[in-house]
């Protein structure tokens, strides 16, 4: 059985598996008209906004303000700053200068408005450690919102909304793990729901992976980064000569073969820093270096910055 034939058909759902959330947190909104709120710029997280009961605007600089409704989910994927509101023009006081109750490490309520016709969220921020996460949330735009009254998975979605506002009103024992677990799943959901309705999601990188050989070239470098990867070795694993493969990798990626099996690797070595689970010379010699100073000259091209420096920070 050759590589290629035990390699996954669909390298698009794949790159969604790595869509493992980390960093997460969340917290029930309640408020009342007139209210606002201001959250500020989060560079590294995604925002996620749900709305369980009455409505609210979403303002996002150089985007459409956006009504949203009960079922309404919106993603902010860049983490820009934004704000929510009652109605535009209200008052929009900062998320941190606003009391709010701590329920756990990752959750927590907050209150506020003036006593006017009442407005429920369950908002969230998250984070993507994996480099074919962030791969795929750097090609987003700057809001996603989907109304899931009218997708195709409506009716598991609906419910899984429902339950969402049912543990956010009463909070049982166990309910903030449920909430975040299932907003979890609503994240990943509405990324899907963007690249199956959106033209952008046909090009590009998120285009590649549609391609039968290159999709399946592309799986095989997120799958082994570590792997001694040639242009040759590639087009032979995907049935291509290796001119065609190259010249198709570039015009469907962007970028040549070898550049993004070396950008990618500086990457997945990025995350095992960060998770402590190797030194520095242990990521060069994974990788194939011969010295840790040529890996720390490729890695500080590609991504701005030292190995020692992404270690210290952990």
């Amino acid at each position: 059985m050759t590589e290629c034939s035990i390699l996954p058909v669909d390298p698009l759902g794949e790159a969604l598996h790595f869509l493992r959330l980390s960093g997460t947190f969340y917290c029930r909104s309640e408020f009342s008209a007139p209210w606002g709120l201001a959250l500020p710029p989060m560079p590294t997280y995604l925002m996620l906004h749900v709305v369980t009961a009455g409505e609210c605007w979403l303002e996002v600089d150089s985007v459409q303000p956006r009504l949203l409704r009960p079922g309404d989910l919106a993603l902010v994927p860049h983490g820009q700053g934004h704000k929510l509101l009652s109605e535009p023009g209200a008052p929009a006081p900062m998320l941190f200068d606003l009391p709010r109750e701590s329920v756990s490490e990752r959750y927590e309520i907050l209150r506020c408005g003036g006593g006017g016709a009442p407005a429920t969220l369950i908002c969230g921020a998250v984070q993507f450690d994996d480099p074919a996460a962030q791969q795929l949330i750097r090609l987003l735009p700057k809001v996603i919102n989907i109304d899931v009254w009218s997708s195709p998975e409506a009716e598991w979605v609906q419910s899984t909304l429902r339950l969402i506002a049912a543990e956010a009103r009463e909070l049982r024992a166990g309910g903030e793990t449920l909430i975040t677990r299932l907003a979890d799943i609503l994240v990943i959901q509405a990324i899907r729901s963007w690249i199956a309705r959106d033209p952008v999601a046909q090009t590009g990188w998120l285009g590649a992976l549609r391609d039968k050989q290159i999709g399946r070239a592309i799986a095989m470098i997120h799958r082994d980064p570590a792997r001694n990867w040639t242009v040759a070795g590639l087009a032979a694993a995907v049935g291509m000569s290796r001119s065609a493969f190259a010249a198709r990798f570039k015009e469907l990626v962007g970028e040549p073969a070898m550049h993004y099996v070396v950008r990618w690797q500086v990457h997945a070595a990025m995350s095992w820093l960060k998770a402590g689970n190797v030194s520095i010379s242990e990521a060069a010699s994974r990788l194939g270096y011969g010295s840790e100073a040529a890996f720390s000259r490729a890695f500080k091209r590609f991504l701005g910055t030292a190995p020692g420096a992404i270690k210290r920070r952990g």
